[in-house]
């Protein structure tokens, strides 16, 4: 069985502490037509006068309707440039910190991938033996044949955990709910498959939760902290950390509004900045800075992370088609690659409620992009507004 590691049982003790005190988010409402002021872009050494005009225009003039704030870091060889906009919160309407902390969501799939393949590297974990060779007490024999290559390239036909609600608000509601990472296993593992391991890809959270729990298993150590000793650390990633059961932004950090129905009946913008992120975990739950992103970004493409021909295995898609839409695979093992501007880029989006983060740059490494936006319609069907002009900006359109 998982134990428990001692952050994680000091991170409990701050939640019950907070949930004692009343710690938690209250409403507040963007009036029609409201502006504030934003810090100024600033543009080093860019390569081209429409790319920065470009990017200026993706984030000026925040809050919108869609986001209150956006922290952009563009680098590379083709050029530098920094951007902020926006407000650090609506009710004192000052100027968004651009050193500011912020939920990256599923981002956090790049470190957990990154560590299982140096795992990989050392021999202590094969990417083509089964999970349940390392987990035989929660993977069920109707799921002994997903591999841990499957699981971090999305082709497990492992089904989503079970978790309450339907709505946002519902969500909202029950925000402070811890889920342990072995019951959101069973609760997918307990369902049937969706397709036969390898032969399809569905982009879903729970196979970097088992991906999660494998590192575990063979290190004998909490995930967050071999994520730290093998990559935070290493890179000097200060500003970046895991929240365990903590439902808050631990340091300085803009405050992330959610669209939904409030307590009166209307519709309008609720602060979610206090939303605990356990369903996440190894899927979801990093907090971190576009500095150390963009740190991180550069250090991965350059092969300073993952080392060797492992690093290969996150450039590569799988052979095999989207479970839903037939489109040929667009996931590999931690990122995504999309054709923008006539190019193949690779990265990762991620959200949680109230924020949007993105990592994305060229293979060479020309061109990175670090971004994120304080959205208002985090993990909708849709992309954000302001991140999708950011991404055509940086890169060029599809």
């Amino acid at each position: 069985m998982r134990g428990t590691p001692p952050q994680l049982t000091t991170t409990r003790a701050v939640l019950a502490t907070a949930l004692a005190l009343g710690v938690v988010a209250g409403a507040a409402v963007l009036p029609a037509g409201a502006t504030a002021s934003a810090v100024p872009v600033r543009s080093v050494s860019a390569p081209e006068r429409s790319s920065t005009t470009a990017l200026e225009g993706a984030i000026a003039g925040l809050p919108t309707a869609d986001a209150t704030a956006a922290l952009v870091r563009v680098g590379g060889t083709e050029g530098v440039w920094r951007g902020v906009s926006g407000v650090h919160d609506l009710e004192t309407r000052r100027p968004a910190d651009p050193a500011a902390r912020f939920r990256a969501g599923s981002v956090t799939k790049v470190f957990t991938a990154a560590v299982a393949l140096q795992l990989a590297a050392e021999g202590r974990i094969d990417l083509d033996r089964t999970a349940r060779s390392y987990l035989p007490d929660l993977i069920p024999a109707t799921y002994g044949r997903v591999t841990v290559r499957q699981l971090l390239n999305h082709t497990h036909g492992i089904p989503a955990a079970d978790l309450p609600g339907d709505t946002v608000e519902e969500w909202y509601a029950d925000r402070f709910r811890i889920h342990r990472p072995e019951d959101m296993v069973r609760s997918a593992t307990a369902k049937k498959r969706e397709f036969r391991p390898g032969t399809a890809q569905h982009y879903l959270n729970i196979g970097y939760t088992i991906a999660g729990l494998v590192i575990e298993r063979v290190t004998g150590d909490s995930y967050e902290h071999q994520v730290a000793r093998r990559v935070l650390r290493p890179l000097g990633l200060r500003d970046t950390s895991f929240p365990g059961t903590d439902p808050r932004i631990a340091g300085p950090h803009n405050h992330g509004y959610q669209r939904m129905r409030l307590d009166d009946g209307t519709t309008g913008l609720r602060d979610v900045s206090v939303w605990g992120a356990t369903d996440g975990w190894a899927a979801g739950d990093l907090i971190s800075t576009t500095a150390d992103l963009e740190r991180f970004t550069r250090a991965l493409f350059a092969g300073r992370v993952v080392r060797g021909p492992l690093l290969e295995e996150m450039f590569t898609l799988p052979e095999v088609k989207d479970a839903t839409s037939g489109a040929p695979a667009a996931y590999s093992a931690g990122l995504s690659m999309k054709r923008l501007g006539g190019r193949e880029v690779w990265g990762k989006t991620g959200g949680r409620w109230g924020y949007n983060a993105a990592v994305a740059a060229t293979r060479d490494g020309s061109r990175t992009l670090v971004y994120s936006v304080n959205s208002t319609d985090a993990k909708g069907q849709d992309m954000n507004g302001v991140a999708m002009n950011l991404m055509i900006a940086a890169f060029g359109k599809p």
